[in-house]
């Protein structure tokens, strides 16, 4: 059953702000708000993502959304929870 992201912007905001949330966490979110056929305001989500990080997470981010790779994980993480 397909599904899409609805509140992307205010999702993805309150996400970035989450400090328990990772860098992978907010690229899957990137990624579904990508695909979504609800509007993103894509410049303040970068400036959260600059916010909190830095200009280079958000490359990693955007580099993982746009491949899906954030999706991908190495054997052995998310193991430990």
């Amino acid at each position: 059953m397909p599904f899409e992201l609805c509140c992307c912007t205010q999702t993805l905001l309150d996400d970035i702000a989450r400090p328990q949330l990772r860098r992978r966490d907010v690229a899957q979110l990137y990624r579904l708000a990508m695909e979504s056929s609800e509007e993103t305001d894509w410049g303040a989500v970068n400036r959260a993502i600059m916010a909190r990080w830095s200009k280079s997470a958000l490359i990693w981010i955007k580099t993982q959304a746009h491949s899906g790779k954030c999706f991908t994980r190495k054997s052995g993480e998310g193991e430990k929870q």
